[in-house]
């Protein structure tokens, strides 16, 4: 396994709802940002959900969806001219809304820009909120599969938003062996806890969980501003594999969150803490039970 650190960058910021222009430019200057920094090029830049057209576009999904080829083609070209001959050192994570010959999609791609840029992966949003303020499921269709796929820096996953709500989700992907799960989200605020809404502390005690029993690290980008009177909660974050939150962005303004991380944290928190072992142990009589409609052996 390699030692080497993995240097992120979350970028959350507040879309301008419905144009996907004007948001491509708000990544473009995030570029611009990083390359600037003193920390230096990072490995992998994760922006949130639906960034290029905000989130609550509706019936308006179809003006604003792009397909997956398109999405990567107008970033790459941004950070082409950000990071000139550098930027085919990195990877990005980003959510936007995919026309998939006709069929619209909530959807998150991990890629590797440069000359000639890969899509590595593209995960389609499969629990849709449609209650409370969310009527997801009215415009888009739902994803159907989860799925760990090999980067330059070990395997990965992405869940978008409720997704990761969702445990047995995150299982199926370090099952298959991931050892980063990107979450990027769009998390409306709720309530109100200690100075910060109630949702941020709900997401942070999520996450702390799943990375733990998982022994994974969990990287949640989230979305800023006011789109209908709702308003985002930022709030990025990284959870190490010992359920250790290693950074977190504020919840109420732009942000570009630096993190390193080690993915042998991975190897060392899953042998003090095997519960993702033990999973895969049991796993076959689990969901010999789910087949069964949940009768057990006597």
């Amino acid at each position: 396994m390699s030692h080497q650190a993995v240097d992120l960058a979350l970028v959350q910021f507040a879309p301008r709802k419905g144009d996907v222009g004007a948001n491509l430019d708000l990544i473009a200057a995030a570029f611009k940002t990083l390359r600037r920094d003193a920390l230096g090029v990072p490995d992998i830049v994760v922006f949130p959900e639906a960034c290029l057209s905000g989130y609550f576009v509706e019936g308006a999904v179809r003006e604003v969806a792009l397909s997956a080829e398109e999405a990567l083609r107008r970033v790459n070209a941004l950070a082409k001219s950000a990071f000139g001959a550098r930027h085919s050192s990195i990877d990005v994570v980003f959510g936007f809304y995919e026309d998939d010959a006709g069929k619209l999609y909530n959807s998150a791609l991990y890629a590797s820009l440069g000359a000639k840029p890969v899509l590595r992966h593209v995960h389609r949003k499969m629990f849709l909120p449609t209650y409370g303020v969310f009527d997801e499921e009215r415009f888009v269709s739902r994803g159907s599969s989860v799925g760990a796929f090999s980067t330059r820096f070990g395997k990965a996953a992405i869940l978008i938003c409720e997704d990761a709500c969702h445990s047995l989700a995150i299982t199926v992907a370090a099952v298959q062996g991931a050892q980063i799960i990107f979450v990027p989200s769009a998390s409306p605020g709720r309530g109100l806890e200690d100075h910060e809404p109630a949702n941020v502390r709900l997401w942070r005690d999520l996450l702390r969980v799943a990375a733990a029993e998982h022994g994974i690290f969990l990287v949640y980008a989230g979305l800023l501003g006011f789109e209908g009177g709702k308003g985002f909660t930022g709030s990025s974050r990284v959870v190490g594999p010992a359920g250790d939150v290693r950074a977190e962005a504020p919840f109420d303004e732009p942000a570009i969150l630096r993190v390193a991380i080690r993915l042998e944290d991975v190897a060392v928190a899953r042998a003090a803490l095997p519960m993702l072992g033990d999973l895969e142990a049991n796993l076959p009589e689990l969901v010999a039970q789910l087949e069964s409609g949940g009768s057990t052996r006597r």
